[in-house]
């Protein structure tokens, strides 16, 4: 069974990332269409980021630019494999590595639910 469209929907780290710079106050907007994916994010050390990739099935594959709360740029690329969790909401489990510098990780983001 394919998981739902990623369209319009929001998440949030479930943690701090070690490495990294998102964090729980991270939001993240996403958009799909055709197999393509986009979104937005900012929050905690982000001041502005934006992502830009493909879904094959249940993977996404995307590269990463954002701007800090320093005033820092910073690029990267991530690959995540949409979950379905057991009530319901989507979990993108990644697998990440900066471009612009030295590092690699892992990290969760979990789908927020919708206000109302």
């Amino acid at each position: 069974m394919e998981t739902p469209s990623l369209d319009g929907l929001r998440f949030r780290a479930v943690a701090d990332v070690v490495g990294g710079e998102i964090a729980p106050a991270t939001l993240f907007t996403y958009h799909e269409d055709g197999g393509g994916i986009w979104g937005e994010y900012s929050g905690g050390a982000i001041r502005r980021g934006f992502l830009v990739g493909t879904r094959r099935g249940d993977v996404l594959d995307f590269r990463y630019s954002q701007l800090n709360t320093a005033g820092e740029t910073s690029n990267g690329h991530c690959v995540s494999r949409v979950v379905t969790l057991p009530d319901g909401r989507l979990r993108l489990e990644e697998s990440w590595e900066w471009e612009s510098r030295d590092g690699s990780g892992t990290s969760a983001v979990e789908q927020v639910p919708d206000a109302g």
